[in-house]
């Protein structure tokens, strides 16, 4: 893998990761049309390293109003920790049900099945990407003459996004932050708490992840941790496209905000189906 290849990968993830448009169906054509192989270790870890990049991105860029809204007072931070662990906890008996079901059941009659190994499927990435522009477009519609104030986010609802969020994971293509923030819409959440809350549940999540493809990637080229030449080598670009992707992430964020608080949120469905009918397209013609 080529330094330009990193950089454009990194500028594709960061651009689209912290709008809802799903950044890794993004990254993933991207891939093919570079000729590279999504499902790889390599690949998988470099993906998740620039949703890293794009995570130091949002919290930079959201560390003064999660100040108030998170860390006003010794209250206020417990009653945010209690509904995060809440959704994450979710998110990941949903995900994880998802996985074993996806791997047990579906995926039945390959030998040493992974979920992703589905990473790299074009028709099931198309297929996502209409479900989530869909989705986001219902309700940005619903909710565009709904008062930027709505009410505040309970246990219920962080619930409720948590098990979107899990319902996410094992699809390349369904947005992440464009379901979560179109379920926190859709129930009359205000517009800036469910999109800061969207992307804290980013932050908790992304760790584990990166932990998951690190260990993959280790086993499948049997590195060892006292090898730090091999390490290096394996690690840098993925390391490299995690700071090209925060820079790009900082100019994306600026972009969401600004279109979720002027009730522009719809425009970002009709962007999801047309990648899904030109993903659709790529791939018949082989890509």
């Amino acid at each position: 893998m080529t330094l330009l290849q990193i950089l454009g990968l990194a500028v594709i993830q960061g651009a689209a990761e912290l709008l809802p448009v799903s950044s890794s169906a993004h990254v993933i054509v991207a891939e093919k049309l570079m000729g590279l192989d999504p499902t790889t270790p390599e690949m998988t870890l470099l993906l998740v390293m620039l949703h890293t990049g794009t995570m130091f991105a949002v919290i930079f860029y959201f560390w003064k109003s999660w100040q108030k809204s998170f860390f006003s007072s010794r209250k206020v931070f417990l009653d945010s920790v209690k509904l995060i662990v809440a959704a994450t906890l979710v998110t990941g008996v949903v995900g994880l049900a998802l996985k074993f079901l996806i791997e047990k059941f579906f995926m039945k009659d390959i030998p040493h099945a992974e979920i992703e190994q589905l990473f790299g499927n074009m028709n099931l990435i198309s297929a996502a990407l209409a479900a989530v522009g869909l989705f986001i477009l219902y309700a940005g519609i619903k909710n565009r003459s709904s008062s930027e104030y709505g009410r505040n986010l309970g246990l219920k609802e962080s619930c409720y996004v948590g098990a979107v969020q899990g319902i996410c994971l094992p699809f390349r293509g369904f947005s992440r932050s464009g379901a979560t923030i179109s379920t926190g819409l859709l129930l009359n959440i205000s517009r800036q708490k469910i999109e800061e809350f969207s992307f804290a549940l980013a932050v908790v999540l992304t760790p584990p992840v990166i932990a998951r493809e690190a260990m993959r990637l280790l086993q499948e080229q049997h590195a060892s941790a006292s090898s730090v030449a091999d390490l290096t080598q394996i690690f840098m670009p993925s390391l490299l496209g995690m700071v090209f992707s925060f820079v790009a992430g900082l100019f994306a964020l600026k972009w969401l905000s600004t279109w979720l608080e002027n009730g522009r949120w719809a425009l970002f469905g009709f962007y999801c189906l047309g990648a899904s009918v030109l993903v659709f397209v790529l791939h018949q013609n082989g890509v």
